[in-house]
């Protein structure tokens, strides 16, 4: 028996199922992952069921894990796969008696190999990203089966003509098929529309369960649409009604032949008593055929925050900031400061405030017990007090290693509220502007030359508000001359220590010309009169006739006309 023409059409389109959930992120900006799955996959019994979940919207990390959900809603985790750099690890972690037992393969992909029909679940598959958050899906499995060969049995009892009531003549089983084959009887040819019992056991059980998104402990979350399934075990399926208990009254919802019930965007009120009853009136009087259910809508309410959205405190004093929420079932509360943990409880308490407590606080409120449900508010602390600065410091920093004309770049920091107001005591500074790393901080730059002047008075940076002021002194130490400088005084000194050798030798010429007989060289005659003669033998030598007319005694050259006067 071929499977319905739905299945046919199912099998070759891609009717996949995305989900996409925006987690409690600090506002402004929010986290998303998203998970895609086939929301039905159809397959022989006996073929193999490749079960698809591709993550949407991850950049790195992440855990993919499939769960088994049965009829009363509770999941079983079957397996799981994780990034482990650029692979994908898998791990079966309960098959739950399968044969053979599941498998995931490289894409994380759930194999059910040799389909049975007893694997016609609903399985989960939730995809944790970490900061980009949590969502998960759920695909349906249906497993066809052609029924086993007709067999007929005759009544071989006495049959009446008399009685006005229907009787067996035979019966015709076809076992095993999926979903239950329709029989049809003919007789000569001719189809008959007789009355006939296809299963031998009228209904005797009913079950009645809250499909997909519930949670483990039978949570759904507000805002969501929920699915009831009613399944009874007789055959041909019989009439569902379903219902609400409301002061020990039904109130009838629906009425149908295939069991299902959705309610669309459930809310709180919703929250109550649901019970499904199976019309099989073949049934056996002591049969089951209701069963009831409690739906509990998980709910949360938006936070409240006991200051507004700012809040502003001066230096070294304390504060507290309360938290309030309402949800259902009991949310937690916890409190971050960029993305740091900082306590659980609905009460923040701050105390020795600086200035590195300012920033963004938030109150995150989630609930354990129902995955996906959570909210966030946040406020943003000021800190009011007198400015603080720091510089950055400049290089070199060895003492003397400064020279005439180097240039450099002073950056000065100051952080305060309200924010201050930054100066130099040298002109060119650039205009304040929040530095980098945030924190409060903002900058200003100064590029200039040191000078023997800034070596002596330094150069000042001071930031002020209306609360105060302060002030940091860059330093520069000694200040040496550039190289090419000093080589230039050398030069200069040595040029004037040449010059005033010059000027002392001509003035000593000058004053030496003043004198009768000096610096005249090749003069013939007679000495000056008064001076002795001196005599002049050939064994002297001129060199020393000189040096004696140049002593102490001044005695002047005598000859006969061929004396010289040496200076």
């Amino acid at each position: 028996m071929e499977p319905p023409a739905a299945r046919a059409g199912a099998r070759g389109a891609s009717r996949l199922l995305a989900l996409a959930l925006l987690l409690g992120a600090p506002s402004g900006a929010q986290a998303e992952v998203q998970g895609s799955v086939p929301s039905l996959v159809e397959v022989m019994r006996g073929e193999s069921a490749t079960l698809d979940c591709t993550p949407l919207g991850t950049q790195g990390h992440f855990v993919l894990e499939w769960f088994l959900a049965d009829r009363s809603g509770v999941r079983h985790r079957l397996a799981s796969a994780e990034v482990q750099g650029s692979e994908l690890q898998a791990r079966v972690h309960d098959s739950r008696g399968r044969s053979p037992p599941y498998q995931l393969d490289s894409r994380g992909r759930l194999v059910l190999t040799n389909a049975q029909v007893g694997d016609e679940r609903d399985y989960v598959c939730v995809v944790r990203a970490g900061a980009a958050g949590t969502t998960e899906a759920t695909t349906q499995l249906r497993v066809f089966a052609k029924p086993e060969a007709t067999e007929v049995i005759p009544n071989k009892g006495i049959l009446s003509v008399t009685d006005n009531f229907a009787q067996e003549i035979a019966v015709c089983n076809s076992p095993n098929g999926n979903p239950a084959p329709q029989i049809t009887w003919y007789r000569d040819g001719q189809r008959l529309e007789v009355p006939m019992e296809v299963n031998p056991d009228p209904t005797e059980h009913v079950h009645f369960w809250v499909g997909s998104p519930s949670t483990a402990e039978g949570w759904v979350r507000e805002g969501e649409s929920v699915q009831l399934f009613c399944r009874g075990d007789g055959s041909p399926s019989p009439e569902y009604t379903f219902f609400r208990l409301q002061d020990k009254q039904e109130d009838v919802l629906k009425t149908d032949l295939e069991g299902n019930l959705t309610l669309d965007g459930v809310q709180r009120a919703h929250s109550g008593t649901y019970g499904c009853r199976v019309e099989d009136y073949d049934a056996a009087e002591d049969a089951e055929l209701s069963q009831t259910l409690e739906l509990r809508v998980a709910y949360l309410d938006p936070l409240e925050l006991s200051t507004g959205e700012e809040l502003s405190v001066h230096l070294n004093s304390s504060t507290a900031v309360n938290c309030s929420v309402q949800g259902l079932p009991a949310p937690a509360l916890r409190w971050t400061k960029d993305s740091i943990p900082l306590g659980n409880g609905p009460t923040l308490s701050l105390s020795k405030i600086t200035f590195d407590s300012a920033g963004t606080y938030f109150c995150e409120a989630s609930m354990p017990r129902v995955p996906l449900l959570s909210r966030t508010r946040s406020f943003k602390l000021l800190v009011e007090g007198p400015p603080e600065v720091k510089p950055e410091e400049t290089q070199p920093q060895a003492k003397g290693s400064w020279r005439e004309g180097d240039e450099v770049r002073l950056v000065c920091f100051a952080r305060g509220f309200p924010e201050p107001k930054l100066s130099w005591s040298q002109l060119g500074g650039s205009p304040a502007e929040p530095a980098p790393g945030g924190q409060g901080w903002v900058s200003s730059s100064l590029t200039l030359k040191v000078t023997s002047a800034l070596s002596r008075d330094g150069v000042s940076c001071e930031a002020s508000n209306p609360h105060g002021n302060a002030r940091h002194v860059f330093h520069f130490g000694a200040v040496a001359p550039q190289t090419a400088q000093a080589g230039v005084a050398v030069m200069a000194v040595a040029i004037s220590v040449g010059l005033l050798l010059l000027v002392v030798a001509a003035f000593y010429c000058m004053r030496r010309k003043g004198r009768p007989g000096c610096c005249r060289r090749g003069e013939k005659g007679a000495p000056p009169p008064g001076e002795p003669e001196l005599s002049h033998s050939g064994s002297e030598r001129p060199e020393q006739t000189g040096l004696l007319l140049g002593s102490a005694s001044g005695g002047a050259r005598r000859g006969s006309g061929g004396f010289r006067d040496e200076c």
